[in-house]
């Protein structure tokens, strides 16, 4: 009798999952697979359907290759399974992830669907990862107002022409994206923006932004971007910009001199990393020895695929650390000198009296890495200890290609440099495999 009891309890006892919070709810499904998420229907009445409120809709790739190999409207083919999931959905979409298989596609008529549903639903957060042919993006993403982040990949950037910019956009990020030419340089607000990346992109210089709160700012092998208009912004925190392929390369390149962009454009900025290859690009026209103002709010800089063997690249190195009193880390990474380059203008520059006749009172921590130990590179590290009276850390990472022996050869003439800083520590580490 007891046990029968005890079961009827047992059954009369609701159980806890149906009657989670519904925030819990939204939150156990926004962690599932998008076809688990629509499986929880089982669960109970009160799970029922549940799912045709998610906030968060993600088809990513692990998706696209799940349904991909159906095709694209086959059963269970790639757009009939969203089609039927949004055919579903009601309410608001704060968060959209679409990866397009590189699958066979008459047009994007679905794709631009599913863009004119979004821009109804408020999406704030629009995720949109392309491996088909470019996707131009319709009209109706440039009405989605309520944008908080865009991010995209191998799409046609082409707003239409009454397009004023995203007024709550505070993250843009774009990969292999074309801005055409309807802009022709039309100003675009963003007011909020804070984070803007560029990578691989063409017709950059269409691209013309107002955006006085940006805060980082990274472009990538673009080369006919308009850098003084980007990085003309009071709150830049952060530069990273690389062109990745020598100057001469490019066709539609932004005449500025180092000077120029350092007075005007980097008011504010603490973190700088760029190739040689850009530094080279400040470099076209000879530039003093100091600027006329100082760069005092730059903490880090980075250099990288930078030869110290050519002369130009050096004294532009040099330039930028004279120009930073305020400077607590700098890390290099080196590239192979070809052997047709002279290292001893690059040598015999660095071995004379007045090379740099300045101190890093605030340098602490110096990275190199990839160093092949060449006479410029070491008479490098020769002055940098001289004259970093604050140095605690220096890190010297070989480059793959030098054997034992070079890299034992490297230490000792290291460890005979003088120091300026009594507590600097020097470390070796072996080349990553």
């Amino acid at each position: 009798m007891e046990r029968i009891k005890r079961r009827d309890v047992s059954c009369g006892e609701e159980d806890r999952i149906s009657h989670l919070p519904e925030h819990l709810k939204d939150s156990i499904l926004e962690r599932l697979p998008i076809e688990e998420a629509v499986r929880t229907s089982i669960i109970s009445k009160k799970w029922r359907y549940r799912w045709t409120t998610m906030r968060v809709l993600v088809f990513d790739l692990q998706f696209s290759k799940k349904f991909a190999k159906n095709g694209a409207f086959g059963r269970n083919g790639f757009i009939r399974i969203i089609n039927k999931f949004l055919i579903l959905h009601t309410g608001p979409i704060s968060k959209f992830l679409l990866h397009i298989p590189n699958i066979f596609l008459d047009t994007f008529k679905e794709v631009d669907q599913w863009m004119l549903l979004l821009s109804r639903r408020g999406v704030r957060e629009l995720i949109l990862a392309n491996s088909n042919r470019s996707y131009e993006l319709p009209s109706c993403v440039f009405s989605c107002l309520e944008l908080r982040s865009l991010k995209m990949v191998n799409c046609f950037f082409n707003p239409p022409r009454a397009f004023e910019g995203f007024l709550n956009l505070e993250e843009l990020l774009l990969h292999h994206s074309d801005f055409g030419g309807r802009l022709c340089g039309t100003k675009i607000n963003l007011p909020r923006l804070k984070r803007l990346a560029l990578v691989t992109c063409t017709n950059v210089y269409n691209f013309n932004i107002n955006a006085t709160k940006l805060q980082t700012l990274i472009v990538l092998d673009c080369p006919d971007a308009m850098l003084l208009r980007l990085l003309d912004s009071p709150c830049l925190f952060q530069a990273i910009i690389a062109l990745r392929k020598p100057i001469q390369d490019f066709v539609r390149v932004e005449k500025i001199t180092l000077a120029t962009l350092m007075l005007n454009n980097l008011p504010s900025v603490r973190q700088f990393c760029i190739d040689s290859h850009f530094l080279k690009f400040f470099i076209a026209e000879k530039i003093p020895k100091l600027l006329p103002h100082a760069i005092y709010s730059l903490k880090y800089l980075r250099l990288s695929h930078y030869q110290l063997a050519d002369l130009h690249r050096l004294h532009g190195a040099l330039c930028l650390l004279r120009n930073s009193p305020n400077l607590e880390t700098l890390r290099l990474f080196m590239t192979m000198v070809p052997r047709v380059i002279d290292v001893g203008p690059a040598s015999n520059h660095l071995e004379s009296p007045n090379c740099f006749d300045c101190t890093l009172n605030q340098l602490q921590t110096v990275e190199i890495t990839c160093l092949e130990g060449s006479k410029p590179e070491l008479l490098f590290i020769k002055l940098l200890l001289a004259h970093s009276p604050s140095l605690d850390k220096l890190t010297i990472t070989p480059s793959q290609k030098t054997d034992a022996q070079k890299r034992f050869d490297i230490t000792t003439v290291v460890m005979q440099f003088p120091r300026a800083s009594s507590k600097a520590k020097m470390f070796y580490l072996n080349p990553k495999p």
